[in-house]
């Protein structure tokens, strides 16, 4: 299912609209106050500061700190990163540098040279990391993103979306379901 906008718009292709690609070579300060999907392909020297989604393409070759939420590096990264969502080292991710963030996924191939600090920024029992308002349990998000509640839990427990077993129960964090959405990932 697609998510639709009270106009009737697309979300998901206005989503994958949003991504700004930078092919270029660029030096200096690069700073995102606002939530973007960036993806770099070309050479950046400086700093990144960016809230969103950050993808460093397999060619793109950066000699910068990173700071950002979601960071997916393919290419060749020389710098310090801090994230605090992710960090995931694709295949082909050259690192040097020291990171720092909650959640780190390495590929096969992945190379990384510094040191990894991990730490988890809420409730380390139970991977929640906001108040309780912001908790759902399976019929709220699948009456949140108009699906049948059996779509929910093929998604969860194939890894799709992200959520939580607490009390043999799934729970989800609203912000996280946001930020999948955003990402594009919702499909019927």
């Amino acid at each position: 299912m697609r998510r639709k906008k009270k106009d009737g718009r697309d979300m998901t292709s206005q989503l994958e609209e949003k991504v700004l690609d930078v092919n270029a070579t660029m030096q200096g300060t690069l700073r995102f106050d606002d939530p973007v999907n960036l993806r770099i392909s070309g050479k950046f020297e400086g700093t990144l500061d960016t809230k969103g989604k950050l993808m460093i393409g397999s060619k793109a070759e950066i000699r910068a700190n990173i700071t950002g939420e979601t960071i997916h590096i393919e290419g060749s990264v020389n710098g310090n990163i801090k994230a605090s969502g992710m960090l995931k080292l694709g295949g082909t991710a050259k690192l040097y540098g020291d990171i720092e963030v909650p959640r780190l996924i390495v590929d096969e191939g992945a190379l990384l040279i510094g040191q990894v600090r991990m730490e988890d920024s809420g409730d380390t029992a139970s991977g929640l990391t906001s108040t309780q308002n912001d908790i759902l349990d399976t019929y709220q998000v699948a009456d949140y993103l108009e699906v049948d509640r059996k779509k929910i839990d093929e998604w969860v427990t194939s890894g799709i979306l992200p959520g939580i077993e607490k009390d043999g129960e799934w729970v989800f964090q609203k912000s996280k379901v946001d930020e999948w959405i955003a990402q594009g990932k919702i499909k019927g």
